[in-house]
Formats: structure tokens, sequence, C-alpha cells
């Protein structure tokens, strides 16, 4: 009976780890996971315990590629539960990138963590405020902060990215909604989007908005003074808004 069930969870394995490799088109990506998760049935939350059996393993001895790739198939198994994807998106952006050989390489990780946060755990759950702390977190500390050595190429290219969505006024593009950034604007007077930390004030504003444990909100908080103490001594606050031509949170369009 044991081995049965193990040959069923490895080929249910097979088929989330498939699934997730294949899932490219974040817009249809939930609708069909849901579909794949009923075929899966009772089988999941077993196939779910052997997964993180092996994760636990893989970390432990420190084979972080490994686990980036099966993190993918706890993510297809658990996609309603936070954890999974703020432990698949720290393994990218502060164990996998570090490994990388060039500064370039470790931005590709660092981006491929912020994404896997805002359009793929967001998606499937849009009220968990462990994902707003998380993508907050990212931008404060490992893009806007200095404890990575590349953290300096970050902010550049996150730059140019800012820049070219503002020029198309494509802020949907970011999953940002221009009213939103408007008011933290006026709020704050700082409007400099290509400054990560406001990035940072952003997400954790949206999170605070989630937030109903008191955990949770203290924690949001402290990222929000934070990265607003920081902007104070390091940027002129702006007279006026800097989100792009009008009408930009109407632009649509694949997420960067």
């Amino acid at each position: 009976m044991r081995r049965a069930a193990a040959v069923v969870v490895l080929f249910m394995l097979g088929i989330g780890g498939q699934f997730a490799l294949n899932a490219t088109r974040p817009v249809d990506s939930p609708m069909a996971a849901e579909g794949a998760l009923a075929a899966i049935g009772g089988f999941r939350s077993l196939a779910a315990e052997v997964v993180w059996f092996r994760a636990d393993r893989l970390q432990r001895e420190g084979r972080y590629v490994e686990l980036a790739q099966l993190a993918s198939t706890l993510t297809f198994l658990e996609p309603h539960t936070p954890e999974v994807w703020s432990f698949a998106a720290w393994n990218l952006a502060y164990n996998v990138s570090v490994m990388m050989p060039t500064e370039a390489d470790r931005w590709r990780w660092v981006l491929a963590s912020l994404k896997l946060l805002r359009d793929e755990g967001l998606a499937l759950n849009p009220s968990e405020p462990e994902l707003y702390r998380e993508i907050a977190w990212l931008f404060e500390i490992k893009i806007g902060g200095n404890l990575d050595t590349a953290a300096p190429l970050y902010r550049a290219r996150w730059r140019e990215i800012v820049e070219d969505v503002r020029a198309r006024g494509a802020w949907k593009e970011l999953g940002m909604d221009p009213g939103t950034m408007a008011e933290i604007e006026r709020e704050y007077g700082f409007s400099d989007w290509t400054d990560p930390l406001l990035s940072a004030v952003y997400w954790a504003r949206l999170g605070l908005a989630a937030a109903t444990e008191k955990l949770d909100r203290a924690f949001l908080s402290e990222i929000m003074k934070q990265s607003l103490t920081i902007l104070s001594r390091t940027s002129k606050p702006a007279p006026g808004p800097r989100l792009g031509p009008a009408g930009a949170g109407d632009a649509a369009g694949k997420m960067l």
C-alpha cells in the first residue's frame, strides 16, 4: 500500500512539475491551475508533504537551484498558501541570485522573485498581506538597500523599467494603480517612482489595507516607516506628480 501511494505521489509531482514549467501565461494560469488541482484530488496533501520534506532537505544542504525547481511544484500544489510563495520567492532573490557569476545574472533572479510574488502569487491570493509584505521587503532591502553588492545595478535596472513604463503610461504592467500612487504622492510628498523605496511604500500600503492581524500591520507599518525615513534623507520631495501621460491606469499589457 505504501509503495502504491509513493508511485501515485511521484506521478502527481511529475504532473505538477511539468505544469509549473509550462505555465508561461499569467492571465490564464490561475484557472488552469485550479483545474489541474481538481484532477489531483485527495492526493494533493500527500504530494505536498513529500515535496515539503524534500524542500527542507535541499534547503539544509544548500542546493538552492534544485530547490527553486521544486518550489514551482509547491506553488502548484498549494497555490492558496501564502507561505509557499514567500518561500519560493525568498529562495530566488536571496539564495539563488547570489550564486550567479555576474550582477546582471543576479538581477534576473531578483526580478524573477518579484514577478513570482506580484504576477502569480497575488493573482491567486489578492487579500494575503504576507505577499504584499514580501514584495515591499524586496523593494526596501534587496533592491533599495545596500546589503547586496549588486544593489546599485538592481536600482539602475529598476529605474530603466519604470522610466519605460512611465513613458508609455502603462503602470498596469507593474501591477500598480495610478490612483493609489497619486494618493501616496499627495500624502508623503515623494513622486520619484524610479526609486525602489517608493515602491516599498506602495506595496506596504496595499498590504496594510488587507491586513487584519496585529503582527502583519506592525511589520508593514515598519517597512513604510523605514522607507519613508530613508527617502526623506536621500530624495527631494517633488512639487508635482510624475506618473506620466494622462490615463496611465488604462494601459494594459503583460507585466514586466
